[in-house]
């Protein structure tokens, strides 16, 4: 099979706005409304204005061998949908949205066999406006595919492979349901919310829930997640902030559906109570 070459990115945000900048011949994908407005209106990454490939969702004459999705989750199923000319044979579909839905839909579409599991992390990325500003701490975390791994070695993306992605995918979900979905209600750095024992407990409860769903979803080894996630949140930066209260401090929609409005879904599914989730989502809601 031939090796990666052409690269489609879809979404410009904090996440795809960091491998645009490292993809230098990527193309990105924008519909005509976001077309207009980049171009009048172009996207700073670390001071220096990016200038980007765009392609439209009509072209015909592109294939890509690696797709990469870092939209937000209201923004999946489009996405979903405008990538399909670009899908080939031999494509590949790396989705770097939180949560541990989105390779479920886009296998749905194009089928499992091009979906390699994978998510993003790294500090926080800050977003005003179209300005966009990263530290380089970055890394995508993703199940073993030889074709990307040798891709990402030659343009010089952080990578990691675990010994199991699904389990790391929830060790995820774990932190944004219960770190992101707390701080943007009690507007709290990293720092701050690790520094308040009453706020930790709250976090821990949380968490609880999702190693319950997790548990009953088939995840391995999922008595020891509660303590791996915490361990993860003391490396953050204190002074950092979730994207989810970077999205409430900014007015945009936040991804409470697919953090708490996912867990109430799964424990309906598998008759699991979610008391925490539920008040989370019920709040959340409220911005």
């Amino acid at each position: 099979m031939r090796d990666i070459e052409n690269v489609l990115i879809c979404g410009l945000g904090a996440i795809g706005s960091i491998y645009a900048d490292k993809i230098k011949n990527a193309k990105i994908l924008v519909d005509n409304e976001r077309l207009e407005l980049y171009k009048r209106n172009p996207t700073t990454f670390n001071g220096k204005v990016m200038d980007l490939d765009y392609i439209l969702p009509g072209c015909t004459d592109f294939k890509a061998d690696l797709i990469i999705i870092a939209t937000k989750y209201d923004g999946l199923s489009d996405a979903i949908k405008n990538i399909n000319n670009f899908v080939g044979d031999n494509t590949l579909i790396l989705s770097l949205l939180n949560g541990v839905t989105s390779e479920k839909y886009i296998a749905e579409r194009y089928g499992a066999e091009k979906v390699v599991y994978s998510y993003f992390i790294g500090h926080s990325a800050v977003r005003e406006g179209r300005n966009i500003t990263q530290d380089g701490v970055n890394t995508i975390v993703m199940g073993k595919n030889e074709r990307i791994q040798k891709y990402f070695d030659k343009v010089g993306i952080n990578y990691e492979v675990p010994d199991d992605i699904i389990r790391s995918m929830w060790l995820k979900f774990m932190l944004n349901v219960s770190s992101n979905q707390t701080t943007a209600l009690m507007r709290l750095t990293f720092g701050e919310m690790l520094n308040n024992k009453k706020c930790m407990e709250f976090v821990v409860n949380v968490m609880r829930e999702v190693q319950t769903i997790a548990k009953a979803e088939g995840v391995n080894d999922t008595e020891t997640m509660i303590d791996d996630a915490l361990e993860s949140l003391k490396m953050m930066c204190p002074e950092g902030k979730t994207s989810m209260l970077q999205d409430v401090e900014a007015g945009r929609k936040t991804e409470v559906d697919m953090f708490a409005g996912v867990m109430i879904e799964l424990g309906k599914k598998h008759n699991i109570p979610t008391p925490y989730n539920n008040v989370l989502k019920e709040l959340i809601e409220i911005y």
